[in-house]
């Protein structure tokens, strides 16, 4: 495997005036660093995202409920939200061809299709259960909690449906949980009616579990290699072991991007993936990276980073203009993929047109990294941090990795910032506030709270 991270120019000795991150800094980085490694890695019992890809029980358990389903669903449909959507989404987008679910079954492979509800909209449920033969389909239902409202409230409308489609019985074949293996809504359903269940590990958070059956079920239902994925995550974390930031990518990522936002006020944090099957990997780190780092420290300070996904090159068109002359707030991370060099033959044609004849011979591929390096260029000419991790390929292994070197990174990021990465109480009195209004029990106080808020005022209304 070949993953490497090219961040000469986020070094002030590569930007105009020196703007960039010194040799000092980043020296005096590697104690913190050293301190944050070890914090991390001493943590495995309570960390387990870190020990996903060795997990030879879980992965066997997974792979074994795929193949009990084998050639009884044509469709998959995945209920969840956040990190229970956003992964298998990622991984999807990445490892299937383009417009998977509107290819054939022998396109597919046999496979089937998969859908992913993410939210609660009632005109897209209702209009993906119109378009489902919900007696060929499989759903799966994820939360580790086993409460979360989203992802509760899909499953009734989709439950009913089942059971409508097929009967009461039938459709408990029809379903399969993912959730905690002890407490919870979907564990208490699960064993008074016999459905099949798999467990995201407790010591397993949402956003950090898409290397646990949350991601690697609807992946194998798929035909994804699932070894290959796990394998590329164990790779990056024997590659992590050592404190050391000239061999630890993730490590060195977390201290640039924490040194840019804390030391040069580049709080704004762009992954731009050249690569469209990349493009929904930038979605998936977002939500990492922002519910992970945005936090009140233990004396109040608000801090991390605020991440924005980009594609390249369509977002050369659209948001480059701010990221090269808009304020100096913000890193770029492009993600390249080598080897592209012979992909897309441009052929000859209108040889009399300068705007055109130039393209002849050259390829799509090389123009997209052409044009990857040449935004990186033009940023670094301007005093724009940016940094660029290259992978060999888009495969299995390599999509494992560069998820493991993410969820890794945001780890270390963590310590380095002092807040917790694995809670996110910034969005809890929002859900209490939702429970109360739903009337759900021991939402008393919340509704109180609630209740006390200011109202609309006319005066501020147009």
């Amino acid at each position: 495997m070949s993953l490497s991270l090219d961040f000469t120019n986020m070094m002030g000795a590569a930007l105009p005036h020196g703007a960039g991150i010194t040799a000092a800094q980043l020296t005096d980085a590697s104690d913190a660093f050293a301190k944050a490694h070890a914090h991390v890695h001493a943590m495995q019992a309570e960390l387990g995202f870190l020990t996903l890809p060795v997990n030879e029980a879980l992965r066997d358990a997974t792979l074994a409920v795929a193949e009990q389903t084998r050639g009884r669903f044509d469709d998959v449909l995945l209920l969840g939200i956040g990190g229970s959507a956003l992964g298998p989404i990622a991984l999807r987008t990445a490892l299937r061809p383009p417009a998977w679910n509107t290819l054939s079954a022998d396109a597919r492979g046999g496979h089937p299709r998969l859908h992913v509800l993410d939210n609660v909209d009632p005109a897209t449920i209702a209009a993906t259960l119109a378009r489902l033969d919900l007696s060929r389909t499989l759903v799966l239902v994820i939360s580790k909690s086993g409460g979360t409202v989203e992802t509760m409230a899909q499953y009734l409308i989709v439950r009913e449906a089942l059971a409508r489609a097929v009967g009461e019985d039938a459709a408990r074949q029809h379903l399969v949980f993912i959730t905690d293996p002890e407490v919870g809504a979907l564990r208490k359903i699960a064993r008074a009616e016999g459905i099949t269940t798999l467990e995201v590990p407790p010591n397993v958070g949402g956003r950090f579990s898409v290397l646990s059956p949350v991601g690697m079920l609807p992946a194998a239902l798929i035909g994804i290699d699932v070894k290959a994925l796990l394998a590329g995550a164990a790779d990056v974390m024997t590659r992590a072991a050592s404190a050391d930031l000239a061999t630890n990518l993730p490590g060195t990522f977390a201290v640039l991007q924490h040194i840019a936002d804390t030391a040069h006020g580049r709080s704004v944090q762009v992954l731009m993936p050249y690569a469209d099957p990349l493009r929904d990997l930038a979605l998936w780190f977002v939500q990492l990276w922002a519910e992970s780092l945005g936090k009140l420290r233990s004396d109040g300070t608000p801090v991390g980073p605020t991440p924005l996904p980009a594609v390249g090159a369509t977002d050369q068109h659209s948001q480059v203009q701010l990221f090269m002359e808009g304020p100096l707030d913000k890193t770029v991370t492009f993600i390249t993929v080598k080897g592209r060099e012979r992909d897309g033959m441009i052929p000859t044609r209108h040889a009399d047109i300068p705007e055109l004849s130039y393209l002849a011979g050259h390829t799509l591929g090389e123009l997209i990294d052409i044009e990857q390096r040449a935004t990186a260029g033009a940023l670094a000419a301007r005093g724009r941090f940016n940094a660029t991790l290259a992978i060999d390929t888009v495969d299995a292994f390599h999509l494992g990795a560069l998820m493991q070197t993410f969820a890794l990174a945001t780890a270390y990021a963590g310590v380095l910032y002092e807040v917790n990465a694995f809670n996110q109480p910034g969005v809890e009195l929002g859900k209490n506030f939702a429970y109360a209004m739903l009337g759900r029990a021991g939402s008393e106080q919340a509704r109180a709270e609630w209740d006390a808020l200011p109202k609309p005022d006319p005066r501020y209304r147009v």
